[in-house]
Protein backbone atom coordinates (compact mmCIF):
# COMPACT_ATOMS: atom_id res chain seq x y z
CA UNK A 1 0.00 0.00 0.00
CA UNK A 2 1.60 3.64 -0.64
CA UNK A 3 0.12 7.15 -0.68
CA UNK A 4 -0.69 7.15 -4.06
CA UNK A 5 -3.22 4.56 -4.30
CA UNK A 6 -5.44 6.28 -1.38
CA UNK A 7 -5.22 9.22 -3.49
CA UNK A 8 -6.45 7.73 -5.90
CA UNK A 9 -9.39 6.60 -3.72
CA UNK A 10 -9.87 9.59 -2.89
CA UNK A 11 -10.13 11.17 -5.87
CA UNK A 12 -12.57 8.55 -7.11
CA UNK A 13 -14.72 9.19 -4.14
CA UNK A 14 -14.88 13.11 -5.08
CA UNK A 15 -15.32 12.56 -9.10
CA UNK A 16 -17.51 9.38 -8.73
CA UNK A 17 -16.37 8.53 -12.29
CA UNK A 18 -13.12 6.40 -13.30
CA UNK A 19 -12.11 8.78 -15.84
CA UNK A 20 -12.09 11.81 -14.12
CA UNK A 21 -10.71 10.25 -11.56
CA UNK A 22 -7.71 9.42 -13.73
CA UNK A 23 -7.85 13.00 -14.98
CA UNK A 24 -7.68 14.11 -10.50
CA UNK A 25 -4.56 11.76 -10.35
CA UNK A 26 -2.80 12.44 -13.99
CA UNK A 27 -2.41 9.05 -14.61
CA UNK A 28 -4.37 6.80 -17.10
CA UNK A 29 -7.39 5.39 -16.90
CA UNK A 30 -6.09 1.79 -16.53
CA UNK A 31 -3.07 2.70 -14.49
CA UNK A 32 -5.77 3.83 -11.88
CA UNK A 33 -7.88 0.99 -12.17
CA UNK A 34 -4.60 -1.64 -11.67
CA UNK A 35 -3.71 0.27 -8.54
CA UNK A 36 -6.70 0.12 -7.17
CA UNK A 37 -7.16 -3.59 -7.92
CA UNK A 38 -3.76 -4.08 -6.42
CA UNK A 39 -4.79 -2.10 -3.14
CA UNK A 40 -8.18 -4.95 -3.13
CA UNK A 41 -5.60 -7.72 -3.38
CA UNK A 42 -3.13 -6.42 -0.88
CA UNK A 43 -5.73 -6.15 1.61
CA UNK A 44 -7.92 -8.86 0.81
CA UNK A 45 -11.11 -7.14 0.22
CA UNK A 46 -13.60 -5.45 -2.70
CA UNK A 47 -13.50 -1.70 -2.15
CA UNK A 48 -15.74 -0.80 -5.44
CA UNK A 49 -18.41 -1.58 -7.13
CA UNK A 50 -18.06 -2.03 -9.97
CA UNK A 51 -20.09 -2.42 -13.53
CA UNK A 52 -19.86 -0.48 -16.97
CA UNK A 53 -19.23 2.23 -14.85
CA UNK A 54 -18.51 3.61 -11.35
CA UNK A 55 -21.37 2.40 -8.81
CA UNK A 56 -19.98 3.07 -5.52
CA UNK A 57 -18.27 1.69 -2.91
CA UNK A 58 -18.54 -1.49 -0.54
CA UNK A 59 -19.34 -1.30 2.90
CA UNK A 60 -15.70 -2.39 3.26
CA UNK A 61 -14.85 0.16 1.11
CA UNK A 62 -16.46 3.01 3.06
CA UNK A 63 -14.60 1.82 6.05
CA UNK A 64 -11.33 1.85 4.30
CA UNK A 65 -12.34 5.56 2.60
CA UNK A 66 -12.58 6.69 5.83
CA UNK A 67 -9.01 5.95 6.82
CA UNK A 68 -7.40 7.18 3.50
CA UNK A 69 -9.23 10.32 3.53
CA UNK A 70 -7.72 11.15 6.87
CA UNK A 71 -3.98 9.64 5.83
CA UNK A 72 -4.66 11.74 2.58
CA UNK A 73 -5.12 14.72 4.27
CA UNK A 74 -2.56 14.24 7.03
CA UNK A 75 0.25 13.81 4.22
CA UNK A 76 -1.45 16.95 2.39
CA UNK A 77 -0.95 18.87 5.82
CA UNK A 78 2.65 17.46 6.10
CA UNK A 79 4.07 18.21 2.48
CA UNK A 80 2.97 22.29 3.60
CA UNK A 81 4.73 21.83 6.59
CA UNK A 82 8.40 20.75 4.82
CA UNK A 83 7.13 23.62 2.77
CA UNK A 84 6.75 26.04 5.00
CA UNK A 85 9.99 24.83 6.96
CA UNK A 86 12.14 25.27 3.82
CA UNK A 87 10.81 28.31 2.71
CA UNK A 88 10.10 30.43 6.20
CA UNK A 89 6.53 31.79 6.57
CA UNK A 90 5.37 31.11 3.39
CA UNK A 91 2.95 28.33 1.68
CA UNK A 92 -0.74 27.77 0.98
CA UNK A 93 -3.28 27.97 4.12
CA UNK A 94 -6.26 26.19 3.32
CA UNK A 95 -9.47 28.17 4.85
CA UNK A 96 -12.90 25.79 5.50
CA UNK A 97 -15.61 28.55 5.83
CA UNK A 98 -19.07 28.16 6.51
CA UNK A 99 -21.17 30.24 4.21
CA UNK A 100 -22.61 33.37 5.53
CA UNK A 101 -20.37 34.04 8.83
CA UNK A 102 -20.24 36.81 10.79
CA UNK A 103 -17.15 38.09 9.26
CA UNK A 104 -15.44 39.56 6.31
CA UNK A 105 -12.90 36.30 5.26
CA UNK A 106 -11.34 39.01 2.70
CA UNK A 107 -10.90 41.66 4.90
CA UNK A 108 -9.28 39.08 7.35
CA UNK A 109 -6.89 37.51 5.10
CA UNK A 110 -5.96 41.31 3.82
CA UNK A 111 -4.94 42.04 8.02
CA UNK A 112 -2.91 39.07 8.42
CA UNK A 113 -1.03 39.56 4.67
CA UNK A 114 0.05 42.61 6.13
CA UNK A 115 1.99 40.81 9.18
CA UNK A 116 2.62 37.53 6.98
CA UNK A 117 3.15 38.47 2.82
CA UNK A 118 4.49 35.45 2.32
CA UNK A 119 0.97 33.35 2.68
CA UNK A 120 -0.88 31.91 -0.19
CA UNK A 121 -4.73 30.92 0.88
CA UNK A 122 -7.57 28.10 -0.32
CA UNK A 123 -10.66 28.88 0.42
CA UNK A 124 -13.52 25.89 0.43
CA UNK A 125 -17.20 26.68 1.67
CA UNK A 126 -18.52 23.88 3.13
CA UNK A 127 -21.24 23.03 5.67
CA UNK A 128 -21.35 23.50 9.30
CA UNK A 129 -20.88 19.16 9.96
CA UNK A 130 -18.34 19.08 7.12
CA UNK A 131 -15.79 21.72 8.92
CA UNK A 132 -15.32 19.86 12.11
CA UNK A 133 -14.51 16.74 10.57
CA UNK A 134 -12.19 18.49 7.72
CA UNK A 135 -10.46 20.36 11.15
CA UNK A 136 -10.37 16.81 12.75
CA UNK A 137 -8.87 15.31 9.78
CA UNK A 138 -6.43 17.79 8.98
CA UNK A 139 -8.18 18.32 5.52
CA UNK A 140 -8.58 22.13 5.97
CA UNK A 141 -5.97 24.07 8.55
CA UNK A 142 -8.40 27.24 10.09
CA UNK A 143 -11.99 26.88 10.07
CA UNK A 144 -13.99 29.73 10.32
CA UNK A 145 -18.11 28.93 10.92
CA UNK A 146 -20.76 28.66 13.70
CA UNK A 147 -19.58 26.46 16.48
CA UNK A 148 -20.82 24.89 19.94
CA UNK A 149 -17.89 25.84 21.96
CA UNK A 150 -18.68 22.69 24.10
CA UNK A 151 -17.38 20.45 21.34
CA UNK A 152 -14.85 22.89 20.11
CA UNK A 153 -12.95 21.87 23.66
CA UNK A 154 -13.81 18.55 24.04
CA UNK A 155 -11.59 18.17 20.72
CA UNK A 156 -8.97 20.35 22.34
CA UNK A 157 -9.33 22.88 19.16
CA UNK A 158 -8.17 26.60 19.89
CA UNK A 159 -10.48 29.48 19.19
CA UNK A 160 -11.09 32.75 19.11
CA UNK A 161 -14.90 34.06 19.25
CA UNK A 162 -16.17 36.60 16.76
CA UNK A 163 -18.39 39.11 17.89
CA UNK A 164 -22.05 38.58 17.14
CA UNK A 165 -23.37 41.48 14.91
CA UNK A 166 -26.65 40.40 14.31
CA UNK A 167 -28.65 40.34 11.34
CA UNK A 168 -28.64 42.79 8.83
CA UNK A 169 -32.46 43.42 6.44
CA UNK A 170 -29.93 44.56 3.24
CA UNK A 171 -32.42 46.14 0.45
CA UNK A 172 -32.20 48.63 -2.10
CA UNK A 173 -33.92 51.90 -1.06
CA UNK A 174 -35.33 52.32 -4.74
CA UNK A 175 -37.72 49.22 -4.35
CA UNK A 176 -38.48 49.71 -0.56
CA UNK A 177 -38.33 53.22 0.46
CA UNK A 178 -40.93 52.15 3.52
CA UNK A 179 -37.62 50.79 4.89
CA UNK A 180 -35.98 54.07 5.17
CA UNK A 181 -37.15 55.31 8.34
CA UNK A 182 -37.40 52.15 10.20
CA UNK A 183 -34.83 51.82 13.20
CA UNK A 184 -35.16 48.21 14.25
CA UNK A 185 -36.58 45.69 11.79
CA UNK A 186 -39.39 43.37 13.61
CA UNK A 187 -39.75 39.62 12.64
CA UNK A 188 -43.53 40.61 11.12
CA UNK A 189 -42.07 43.22 9.14
CA UNK A 190 -39.63 40.85 7.82
CA UNK A 191 -41.66 38.30 7.67
CA UNK A 192 -44.54 40.56 4.95
CA UNK A 193 -41.26 40.93 2.61
CA UNK A 194 -40.25 39.45 -0.45
CA UNK A 195 -36.71 37.95 0.43
CA UNK A 196 -33.37 36.97 -1.22
CA UNK A 197 -32.09 34.24 0.73
CA UNK A 198 -29.47 31.27 0.86
CA UNK A 199 -31.14 27.69 0.84
CA UNK A 200 -32.27 25.75 3.54
CA UNK A 201 -29.94 23.51 4.11
CA UNK A 202 -27.30 26.09 5.32
CA UNK A 203 -27.10 26.60 9.20
CA UNK A 204 -27.61 30.54 8.72
CA UNK A 205 -30.91 29.88 6.72
CA UNK A 206 -31.71 27.28 9.04
CA UNK A 207 -31.36 29.45 12.24
CA UNK A 208 -33.76 31.83 10.24
CA UNK A 209 -36.23 29.51 9.93
CA UNK A 210 -36.49 27.94 12.95
CA UNK A 211 -36.45 31.64 14.47
CA UNK A 212 -39.69 32.58 12.56
CA UNK A 213 -41.06 29.17 13.19
CA UNK A 214 -41.34 29.42 16.60
CA UNK A 215 -42.72 33.23 16.25
CA UNK A 216 -45.56 31.27 13.83
CA UNK A 217 -44.01 33.17 10.37
CA UNK A 218 -43.00 31.94 7.57
CA UNK A 219 -40.78 33.61 5.61
CA UNK A 220 -41.02 34.31 1.61
CA UNK A 221 -37.64 33.47 -0.57
CA UNK A 222 -38.47 34.90 -3.85
CA UNK A 223 -34.75 34.25 -4.36
CA UNK A 224 -32.47 30.98 -3.31
CA UNK A 225 -28.83 30.39 -4.08
CA UNK A 226 -26.06 29.37 -2.52
CA UNK A 227 -24.06 32.00 -3.81
CA UNK A 228 -23.86 35.49 -2.30
CA UNK A 229 -22.86 37.13 -5.04
CA UNK A 230 -26.40 36.31 -7.03
CA UNK A 231 -28.43 36.98 -3.69
CA UNK A 232 -26.15 40.77 -3.51
CA UNK A 233 -27.81 40.84 -7.27
CA UNK A 234 -31.10 40.27 -6.82
CA UNK A 235 -31.11 42.71 -3.74
CA UNK A 236 -29.92 45.35 -5.94
CA UNK A 237 -32.23 44.73 -9.15
CA UNK A 238 -35.12 45.16 -6.40
CA UNK A 239 -36.10 40.66 -6.36
CA UNK A 240 -36.16 40.92 -2.57
CA UNK A 241 -34.40 41.99 0.46
CA UNK A 242 -31.56 39.99 1.89
CA UNK A 243 -31.20 38.85 5.81
CA UNK A 244 -27.34 38.62 6.35
CA UNK A 245 -25.13 38.27 9.21
CA UNK A 246 -23.87 41.70 10.77
CA UNK A 247 -20.53 42.21 9.78
CA UNK A 248 -20.63 39.24 6.60
CA UNK A 249 -20.68 41.98 3.64
CA UNK A 250 -18.32 44.62 3.09
CA UNK A 251 -20.11 47.86 2.80
CA UNK A 252 -18.06 49.51 0.13
CA UNK A 253 -19.16 46.88 -2.49
CA UNK A 254 -22.48 47.95 -1.87
CA UNK A 255 -23.29 51.59 -2.22
CA UNK A 256 -26.65 51.84 -3.50
CA UNK A 257 -27.85 49.47 -0.94
CA UNK A 258 -28.67 50.02 2.87
CA UNK A 259 -29.57 47.94 5.37
CA UNK A 260 -30.91 47.68 8.94
CA UNK A 261 -31.11 45.64 12.04
CA UNK A 262 -33.82 43.03 12.69
CA UNK A 263 -35.23 42.27 15.86
CA UNK A 264 -33.81 38.46 16.27
CA UNK A 265 -32.53 36.07 19.02
CA UNK A 266 -29.37 35.47 18.75
CA UNK A 267 -27.87 31.94 17.59
CA UNK A 268 -27.15 29.13 19.98
CA UNK A 269 -23.89 28.29 18.02
CA UNK A 270 -21.23 30.88 18.13
CA UNK A 271 -19.02 32.00 15.58
CA UNK A 272 -15.18 31.86 15.56
CA UNK A 273 -12.15 31.49 14.35
CA UNK A 274 -10.73 27.77 14.92
CA UNK A 275 -7.36 25.90 14.65
CA UNK A 276 -6.12 22.80 16.45
CA UNK A 277 -4.30 22.50 19.27
CA UNK A 278 -0.61 23.53 20.05
CA UNK A 279 1.51 21.30 18.62
CA UNK A 280 -0.71 19.84 16.09
CA UNK A 281 -1.31 22.90 14.17
CA UNK A 282 0.86 23.38 11.63
CA UNK A 283 3.16 26.26 11.89
CA UNK A 284 1.28 28.41 9.04
CA UNK A 285 -1.92 28.03 10.91
CA UNK A 286 -0.77 28.96 14.10
CA UNK A 287 0.84 32.11 12.71
CA UNK A 288 -2.12 32.95 10.90
CA UNK A 289 -4.47 31.87 13.58
CA UNK A 290 -2.34 34.34 16.49
CA UNK A 291 -2.06 37.54 13.87
CA UNK A 292 -5.56 36.95 12.64
CA UNK A 293 -6.94 36.70 16.92
CA UNK A 294 -4.66 40.05 17.23
CA UNK A 295 -7.01 41.39 14.18
CA UNK A 296 -10.29 40.77 15.67
CA UNK A 297 -9.77 41.37 19.39
CA UNK A 298 -8.58 45.09 18.06
CA UNK A 299 -12.19 45.72 16.18
CA UNK A 300 -14.60 47.31 17.61
CA UNK A 301 -17.98 46.08 18.00
CA UNK A 302 -19.59 46.72 14.81
CA UNK A 303 -22.56 49.52 14.70
CA UNK A 304 -25.30 49.73 12.30
CA UNK A 305 -25.36 52.30 10.13
CA UNK A 306 -28.43 53.21 8.39
CA UNK A 307 -26.66 52.57 4.88
CA UNK A 308 -23.92 50.28 3.64
CA UNK A 309 -21.03 52.95 2.43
Amino acid sequence: MDIKQLIYLCNLERERHFGRAAQASFVSQPTLSMRLKNLEKELGLNLINRGNNFEGFTAEGLRVLSWAREIVAVYEGLKLEVESLKQGMSGTLRIGVMPQCSVSLAQLIKAVSLAHPGLDYRVSEVSADQLIEALSSHSVDVGIGFFEFSTLNELRFQLVSLDDGGVDVVYHPDHFPELDNVGLITAEQAAALPLCLSEPSRYFRRYLDNFFRQAGLELHPRLESTSIFQLMQGVFVGIGCALVPGGHLIDEMHPALKRCPLDITPMTRHAALVVAEPGRATALAQHFFTAAGLWLTQQQPLKLPATIK
